[in-house]
C-alpha cells in the first residue's frame, strides 16, 4: 500500500537530531526553547492554520474512522484559543493537554485527509493542507499512520554581554539512485521496470502476524521479474532488489532514464476491516495529471521532460500542448493495461469488482511512460496474506502480469 506521504530516508534522522538539539537549547537557556500556547485555529475549506504565541517543537497528524476524525499531536504546545470554523469538512474542534504537548481533534462532517503540512519560518505557525476524499481513501489513510512535521531548526540564546546563534547543517540530499541491473536478452525488446513498494525505514502496512508490506512486495516483484524473463518477450529491471528506501520520484525517474516501456509499482493494500480482499490496479487521476502537466510546462529546463522530444526551443504554449498530448496518450495506455491486468488476473488470484481505480499517486506521474500501481491483495486479510506469502501464490500473481504484458505489447506492436 502506497502511503500518502513518507519522508525520504534521512528525514527521521533529521527529526531525531533536531529534537535532541532543541532539548540542548532548552538546557542552555535554563528553560525549554518552546512553550507555545495555541493562539488561533483557523479552519478553512481546504486547509487548517494554527498559530502559537511561541515556537513549538513539532507536530504529527493521523486520521481515525468511526467516527471520522483528524488528530493532531503538538509537541511542546499548550491548548488555547477556540477555533474559527468556516465552511468545510470540519464540523467541530476539540483540544486538550497531552503529556508535554497538546492534542487537537477535528471532527469531520465528511471524510477528509491531510495531504501536506508546513511550519512557518519562525516555527509558530502550522498550515495543514486538506483534501476531501471518499470513504475508501479515508480508510486507506487511517491505515497508513502518521504524518510528521518539523519547524525549521534554529535557536538564539540571549546573554547579558552578547547574543549568539547556533546553526546546524542539514545532511546533504542522498546521491542519485544507481541504475539497476537489466535482466533478459541484450537487445531492444521492451523494458518493463518493476518497483517493489516501500523499503528501508518504511515498512508499509503490516499484517496481523507481523509480515511487512515491504518484504512481501519485494518477493512478489522478484516473482514477476522471473516470470517475465522466462517468457523471453521483454527485458526486466527492479528499482530495488534489497531492503532500501527510494523516494517516489526517483522510482519512476530511474525507469524513464532506462527507457522503460512500462512501469509497475507493486504493493499490498490494507483496510480497517479484515474482510476486504482482492487485487486492485491504480492509474493516475485526471486532476493529478493536469497538475503535473502544469508543473512540467513551467520548468525552465525542458530538454529532458519528454523522452525523445527536446522542448528547450519551444515556447510555453507549444510545450504545454505537447506535454498534454503525451500525458493523455500515456494515461490511456496505462488505463488499458490496468483493465487488461484486472481481466487476466481473474481466476488466478482474488480480484476486486471493477479493479481499475484512479488516484493521485506520485509514483505514477511519469509523463511519457505507461504506469500502474498494482495492489496484489490485502495484507490486512489473512486469506490474501496466506496466498501472497507462498511461492505458489506469487507465481499466480506473476502469471497474471505476464499474460497482461504479453497482450499489451502485442497490441501496441500491431497498432504500429
Amino acid at each position: 500500500m502506497l502511503l500518502g506521504w513518507t519522508p525520504p530516508s534521512p528525514a527521521r534522522h533529521i527529526a531525531r537530531v533536531s529534537f535532541f538539539l532543541a532539548l540542548l537549547a532548552g538546557f542552555l537557556t535554563g528553560a525549554p526553547s518552546w512553550a507555545g500556547t495555541i493562539r488561533a485555529i483557523d479552519v478553512q475549506s481546504n486547509r487548517i492554520v494554527i498559530r502559537f504565541d511561541e515556537r513549538v517543537a513539532g507536530a504529527s497528524s493521523f486520521v481515525l474512522a468511526g467516527p471520522n476524525r483528524i488528530a493532531l499531536d503538538l509537541m511542546g504546545a499548550r491548548p488555547g484559543a477556540a477555533p474559527d470554523l468556516n465552511r468545510g469538512p470540519v464540523a467541530a474542534v476539540r483540544q486538550a493537554a497531552q503529556g508535554d504537548g497538546a492534542r487537537v481533534v477535528f471532527d469531520l462532517a465528511r471524510p477528509a485527509i491531510v495531504t501536506d503540512g508546513k511550519f512557518g519560518a519562525d516555527g509558530s505557525t502550522l498550515t495543514l493542507e486538506l483534501r476531501t476524499v471518499d470513504e475508501a481513501r479515508f480508510a486507506r489513510a487511517a491505515a497508513e499512520g502518521r504524518l510528521s512535521f518539523l519547524p525549521p531548526f534554529s535557536f538564539v540564546r540571549a546573554s547579558t554581554r552578547h547574543s549568539y546563534s547556533v546553526s546546524v547543517p542539514v545532511p546533504p540530499k542522498p546521491m542519485p539512485f544507481a541504475m539497476p541491473r537489466i535482466y533478459g536478452a541484450d537487445d531492444d525488446r521492451p523494458l518493463v521496470v518493476i518497483d517493489p513498494g516501500h523499503g528501508g525505514h518504511d515498512p508499509g502496512a503490516i499484517s496481523a502476524d507481523g509480515i511487512q508490506e515491504k518484504e512481501l512486495a519485494l518477493k512478489i516483484a522478484k516473482a514477476i521479474r522471473d516470470q517475465l524473463v522466462e517468457s523471453g518477450r521483454v527485458r526486466v529491471a527492479l528499482t530495488r532488489e534489497d531492503d532500501r528506501y527510494l523516494v517516489h520520484r526517483d522510482r519512476f525517474e530511474v525507469a524513464r532514464a532506462l527507457g522503460a516501456a512500462l512501469f509497475i509499482s507493486v504493493h499490498c493494500d490494507a483496510a480497517l476491516h479484515t474482510g476486504a480482499s482482492g487485487a486492485t490496479v491504480y492509474t493516475l487521476s485526471e486532476v493529478a495529471s493536469d497538475k503535473e502537466a502544469a508543473r512540467l510546462a513551467a520548468r525552465e529546463n525542458k530538454s529532458d521532460i519528454l523522452a525523445g522530444i527536446d522542448l528547450a526551443g519551444t515556447n510555453r504554449d507549444v510545450s504545454s500542448i505537447l506535454i498534454d498530448l503525451t500525458q493523455r496518450e500515456t494515461m490511456n495506455a496505462s488505463a488499458k493495461f490496468a483493465r487488461l491486468l484486472g481481466r487476466e488476473a481473474q481466476g488466478l488470484i482474488p480480484v476486486k469488482d471493477n479493479p481499475h481505480r484512479m488516484a493521485s499517486l506520485l509514483v505514477l506521474k511519469a509523463p511519457d511512460m505507461p504506469s500502474i500501481l498494482f495492489e496484489a491483495g490485502y495484507i490486512s486479510n489473512p486469506a490474501d496474506v496466506a496466498l501472497l506469502n507462498t511461492a505458489e501464490g506469487r507465481r499466480r500473481v506473476a502469471q497474471s502480469v505476464d499474460r497482461a504484458v504479453a497482450i499489451h505489447f502485442a497490441t501496441r506492436m500491431a497498432a504500429r
